[in-house]
């Protein structure tokens, strides 16, 4: 998963995935906020990277999934407003701080449609408590760009990203493994490298996506 976390362009499994087929006009999705810490250092904005754990209900009071007691009680991570997760949580999680907690009661324009997904019938409105443990600057933003352009000449070597990616797998606990971090490292400069310079540029790096 942290290569999920740190580079989204490499990205292949997603939380929740956006509704695709039929669509619906867009209705109203109501918010409310229920916790918000006294400090707030910085508010979430489209392209940031967010740490969360979420409860969702159906509107009969059933649970339907629970990240703190399912699977490995793990918050998730998902980068936001790249459509990652269904419209409704990119819309309703702009704007909040580390620690804060929100209800989202997500209309079916918002979330699955009239096709649903998986044990979500059609026609669903979803109620979502979702609290946000992290916010990390996306991957591509400029201040990720610039932690990893060690000598500052505003492009990426293949060198460098190897040794952020050696990084931040030790940072979150991952034993160095040099195979993977080549086999990544390669995987994004096939991606990335746009005009095959052998570095990643700036432009290339943070150049607004199709995605975005």
């Amino acid at each position: 998963m942290v290569l999920q976390v740190l580079l989204s362009w490499l990205c292949s499994s997603l939380l929740l995935p956006a509704v695709s087929g039929g669509k619906l006009p867009e209705a109203e999705m109501q918010m409310e906020v229920m916790f918000r810490p006294f400090l707030c250092h910085r508010k979430s904005k489209y392209g940031d990277v967010l740490l969360v754990h979420h409860d969702g209900i159906f509107e009969n009071g059933t649970v339907f999934h629970s990240s703190r007691n399912e699977g490995d009680k793990q918050p998730v991570w998902f980068t936001l407003g790249i459509r990652e997760v269904i419209k409704g949580w990119d819309k309703g999680l702009q704007d909040m701080c580390a620690g804060e907690k929100r209800k989202l009661v997500i209309p079916p324009g918002l979330a699955y449609g009239k096709e649903g997904k998986g044990k979500i019938p059609p026609e669903s409105t979803l109620t979502f408590i979702i609290e946000v443990v992290e916010i990390r600057n996306g991957p591509r933003s400029h201040e990720s760009f610039q932690e990893m352009d060690l000598n500052d000449d505003w492009r990426l070597s293949k060198h460098e990203v190897k040794i952020y990616l050696r990084k931040e797998f030790e940072r979150h606990g991952y034993p160095p493994n040099d195979t993977l971090h080549e086999n990544m490292m390669e995987d994004i400069f096939a991606k990335e490298d746009k005009n095959k310079d052998g570095f990643i540029s700036s432009r290339e790096f943070t150049y607004k996506h199709d995605e975005l």
